[in-house]
C-alpha cells in the first residue's frame, strides 16, 4: 500500500465496499509485468475487505493473470472465455474472483456496460498504460457526467473521448467509472480508498453533496470536530446535544464519506438563525468546502424565511468577511439569549451577520 494512503482513512471504506461488485479491466498486454503484479496485489486487498471482483484481461493472455492470481493466493476460479455474465455471477456468488477474457472488446463499449450492469456492478475500473484523461497536464479527479462538456473550456483537455465513453457507460446503469494509469504504483488503493483519488472518476450520482445529518453520522461528526473543540475553537458538544438538535445539522460528503459539517440554530422570537459548528476535516481544508457548507446553511435559512443569519467566531473573521461577504456586528445585536451566552463565555468571539 502507498504511504500516501492513511490506514485509518482506508478503514472507513470497508463497510461501503463490502459485498459490492467491481469490474476491473486490465490492459495487461501494454502495462509492464511488475505493474500488473502490483495491480493484482491491490485487487487482493479489495477481496480481503469483501469486494466481489470480476477481472478482465484486455490485451494479454488471461491465463497469465491466473498465474499471478495463484501466486498471491487470490481466491479465483478458472477463467471464463468471454463476457458471460451468468457464469461470472455464479463464481462471484461462491466467494471467488471471476477472471475473464476481454481481448478485442471495447472496454468502454456497450457490451462491457451491459455485462457490468448484469453483474450489478457499482464500479467499472479501467487500467491502461498512461493517464487516460488530463486537464492542463494534471489528472481530472472526478467529473459529473453532465459536466463533461464544460471541461474543455477550462484549458487543454486530453482524453475527452474516454470521458464521453465513460459517460455512456454510466448512462447504461453503472454509477461510477474509474479511468486509471495502470503504471502508477498502488493506483487501485490510492484511487478507491481516498476521497480525492489519483485518476479520473466519471459519475452520475452525488459524489459531492450536502445533506441533513443522520443519527449514524453523529459518532463521525464528534470524532471529526474533537480536535477543534479541544483547542476551544468550537463549543463542546456530546452525542445527546447533537441528537437533540439533529434537524439543525448539515453535513458535506465526498464519495459518501462525511468531511464537513455546519449547524443552523434558530432564534424564533427574533427571526434570526445562527450558523454554528462549521468544520471541515484537516485532510480536505483548502478545497472550498467551508464555503459550500456556509452557502448550504444560508440557503436553509432562506427556506426558513429568517431575516438574518449570524455567526460567532474567534478564528474565522477573514472567512466570513472576505470570502462570504458578511459584515461584523456589535455583539448587542445578538438575540437576547445568545448575547447572554456570549457574555458568560468570555471567549471574545467576533460576531458576523448576513441580512437575507
Amino acid at each position: 500500500m502507498s504511504n500516501a494512503v492513511d490506514v485509518r482513512g482506508v478503514l472507513q471504506y470497508v463497510p461501503q465496499f463490502s459485498g459490492r461488485t467491481f469490474v476491473v479491466l486490465i490492459d495487461d498486454g501494454a502495462i509492464p509485468e511488475m505493474a500488473v503484479a502490483e495491480i493484482l496485489l491491490d485487487i487482493l486487498s479489495l477481496q480481503r475487505v469483501g469486494v466481489r471482483l470480476a477481472i478482465g484481461a484486455l490485451s494479454g493472455d488471461v491465463n497469465e493473470l491466473v498465474d499471478w492470481a495463484t501466486e498471491i493466493e487470490l481466491k479465483a476460479a478458472k477463467p471464463v472465455a468471454s463476457l458471460d455474465a451468468e457464469r461470472v455471477n455464479e463464481i462471484l456468488a461462491r466467494g471467488q474472483a471471476a477472471l475473464f477474457n476481454a481481448v478485442e472488446v471495447d472496454p468502454l463499449g456497450s457490451e462491457v456496460a451491459d455485462f457490468s450492469k448484469a453483474l450489478d456492478a457499482s464500479k467499472l475500473v479501467l487500467l491502461r498504460d498512461g493517464q487516460p484523461v488530463t486537464l492542463n497536464g494534471a489528472p481530472v479527479p472526478a467529473v459529473l457526467k453532465s459536466e463533461i462538456s464544460g471541461l474543455a473550456d477550462q484549458g487543454d483537455l486530453l482524453g475527452v473521448e474516454y470521458l464521453n465513453k465513460a459517460a455512456d457507460v454510466c448512462a447504461r446503469g453503472i454509477p461510477r467509472v474509474h479511468l486509471l494509469d495502470g503504471c502508477h504504483q498502488g493506483v487501485l488503493v490510492e484511487e478507491l480508498f481516498s476521497t480525492e483519488g489519483v485518476g479520473t472518476m466519471v459519475y452520475v450520482d452525488s459524489y459531492l453533496e450536502t445533506r441533513s445529518l443522520r443519527e449514524e453520522d453523529i459518532p463521525e461528526l464528534l470524532a471529526m470536530i474533537g480536535r477543534t473543540v479541544r483547542a476551544t475553537w468550537l463549543v463542546p458538544r456530546n452525542y445527546e446535544d447533537i441528537r437533540e438538535k439533529m434537524q439543525d445539522y448539515i453535513v458535506l460528503t465526498v464519495d459518501d464519506t462525511v468531511v464537513g459539517c455546519v449547524a443552523l440554530h434558530s432564534y424564533e422570537e427574533e427571526n434570526v438563525a445562527e450558523l454554528a459548528c462549521l468544520y471541515v476535516k484537516q485532510t480536505h481544508e483548502g478545497s472550498g468546502y467551508g464555503r459550500l457548507l456556509a452557502e448550504a446553511a444560508t440557503a436553509e435559512a432562506r427556506e426558513r424565511q429568517v431575516k438574518r443569519v449570524i455567526a460567532l467566531s474567534t478564528k474565522a473573521a477573514s472567512f466570513f468577511q472576505n470570502h462570504m461577504g458578511w459584515r461584523e456586528l456589535d455583539p448587542q445585536m445578538l438575540p437576547a439569549k445568545r448575547y447572554k451566552q456570549w457574555q458568560e463565555s468570555q471567549r471574545g468571539s467576533f460576531v458576523f451577520g448576513l441580512d437575507l
